[in-house]
């Protein structure tokens, strides 16, 4: 009986140093490429590539870990086939449509495929042909055989384990070929030691990655969860926090791709993209210390309640007095005649200036003189309160807030809104980021700067600030101006949004490189079709040179 598979027991890496192994420059090479990957995908890849180039294999899979116990599995991570031209990572992305493996079935080790068995006895194993044997079920190979027009023989299966000689992957070679005939053969005894030894190497690399990966999801997790209670603590802000990352990245990929403008000389690597992407999603980490009565200030008098209702009451008792007084002047002049008339139009009076206040009090873009004027008109009526003394219809801290040009926030307010990006400033110099996200805070601190050096809050001018926090800076208009869910302002459509925009880059508050970049490159076009309604879509790229 032909033997069709073999198992060797994984020694401790450690042990293979003492093993006289021939490394050429070439094997060590591999090594050193593996130790410079810097993400899981990448190193993934290498992995299987160069354990590939090492025993001249045609084809192979990576599995990854997940899972603990009864819920262990082996995720189908990585796909090599040179026949086929198949190169496959689903850390990059790619669609690997193909299930897990699970360790245990019905609380029962799953020994019958030859991964998860290397995986639970954590032990190579090197079978000839998997046509020629019956240990493990091969089934799913065979149908790939059959969809594909291919013929898997050789099948080398190793575990990778870290230094707590735990699983955390399983590497799976098929195929080694001859390197003169080109013909199928089985993994040789040096192609096993080859590959144990590497294997050593390449666990600690795997080990350090997917711990750096964890630590990495765990902070992506934690400030995008903190950007989440800041738009929810309020509907005034709506998706705000998580809508400018999007923004801010699409800029920065224009940014990139200009070859030829002002930004030739920009591009991010990984590591400032990510630095750009933490900072995005942390710009407004500050609002956390701002008081819910300010944060949620959806009308120009709202304080725990609407003190429009205040308002709505006195007029009442000034229509009621008015009526009163009506009626009594006509008895003493003995003349009734147009009393109703006179009732009616008093009413009618007082029911428009109340219907003006309430519309005013929603707040806005901007709020005219000939508006202001007319609320101090109001101001001066006067009604009885129930003491029956005479009060003004409104106070001056009414007047003053009915009377904000922009929005629903007065000036003190203001001040304690605008103190959340110094806030945001303390807050992110008092983390101990890694040097590659040393920029942080000054990427999010600047995004309510200006180009003239009057924003806030160091005054810095265009010179003294990144491209980075520039762009950011637009992106942070863009989405408040064209926010669809905000309650005390109708969505903004994009002619109206690119037209404040050209504005205030005309005045200096904007990058004007950055504003131009925008439009030209058509990045706003998807966003809006996701995040805005369709009648805000007024824009399209035949017309958007008008605003430029």
């Amino acid at each position: 009986m032909t033997l069709t598979m073999k198992t060797t027991t994984m020694s401790n890496p450690q042990s293979f140093m003492a093993l006289d192994i021939d490394f050429t420059a070439n094997t060590q090479a591999i090594l050193i490429n593996l130790a410079k990957c810097k993400n899981l995908p990448s190193l993934f890849e290498a992995v299987l590539i160069e354990a590939q180039r090492l025993t001249n294999a045609d084809g192979g899979t990576l599995y990854v870990m997940s899972g603990e116990d009864e819920k262990a599995k082996l995720k189908f991570s990585v796909m090599s086939n040179k026949s086929l031209g198949i190169r496959l990572n689903a850390y990059a992305g790619d669609d690997i449509n193909i299930d897990h493996l699970k360790l245990y079935e019905n609380g029962e080790p799953n020994v019958h495929n030859v991964a998860t068995f290397v995986a639970l006895n954590k032990q190579l194993v090197n079978i000839k042909n998997v046509y020629l044997t019956d240990e493990f079920d091969f089934s799913g190979t065979k149908r790939f055989d059959r969809n594909h027009g291919y013929r898997s023989e050789s099948f080398m299966t190793i575990p990778l384990l870290d230094h707590n000689n735990e699983v955390i992957a399983v590497l799976q070679l098929i195929n080694a070929k001859d390197d003169l005939t080109d013909e199928i053969i089985e993994f040789s005894s040096d192609n096993e030691a080859l590959i144990e030894a590497m294997a050593g190497y390449t666990a600690t690399a795997l080990e350090n990655q997917i711990l750096l990966h964890s630590h990495k999801e765990l902070l992506d997790a934690f400030i995008q969860s903190l950007a989440k209670i800041i738009d929810v603590r309020s509907p005034h802000t709506s998706a705000h926090c998580q809508r400018l990352p999007i923004l801010t990245e699409l800029i920065a990929q224009a940014a990139c791709e200009d070859t030829n403008g002002y930004f030739k000389e920009f591009n991010l690597n990984q590591d400032q993209w990510y630095e750009l992407k933490v900072a995005a999603w942390m710009h407004d980490c500050g609002k956390l210390a701002t008081p819910d009565s300010i944060i949620n200030k959806g009308t120009k008098l709202n304080t725990l309640l609407d003190g429009i209702d205040s308002i709505k009451a006195r007029f009442a008792a000034l229509i009621s007095n008015a009526e009163i007084q009506l009626y009594k002047q006509a008895m003493i002049d003995g003349n009734s005649e147009n009393l109703e008339v006179d009732i009616k139009q008093i009413k009618q009076q007082y029911r428009s200036d109340f219907e003006f206040l309430s519309l005013i009090n929603k707040g806005g873009e901007f709020m005219s003189e000939e508006f202001k004027k007319r609320v101090r008109k109001i101001a001066k009526y006067q009604y009885k309160n129930i003491e029956g003394d005479l009060e003004p219809m409104l106070h001056q801290d009414e007047i003053d807030n009915l009377c904000i040009t922009r929005g629903t926030i007065n000036e003190e307010e203001r001040k304690t809104i605008n103190r959340h990006i110094d806030i945001t400033i303390e807050v992110l110099e008092a983390l101990p980021f890694p040097k590659n996200l040393r920029k942080v805070p000054e990427y999010a601190g600047g995004h309510h700067e200006r180009m003239d050096g009057k924003g806030y809050p160091k005054g810095l001018t265009r010179d003294q600030l990144s491209i980075p926090a520039r762009i950011m800076g637009v992106a942070d208009i863009f989405e408040a101006l064209t926010a669809k869910e905000r309650p005390y302002k109708k969505p903004m459509a994009l002619s109206e949004a690119f037209s404040i925009l050209k504005r205030m880059k005309n005045e200096g508050h904007i990058d004007p490189d950055v504003f131009d970049l925008f439009l030209k490159s058509g990045k706003w076009v998807g966003y809006a079709k996701t995040h805005m309604l369709d009648f805000q879509l007024d824009v399209t790229m035949d017309n958007v040179e008008n605003y430029i």
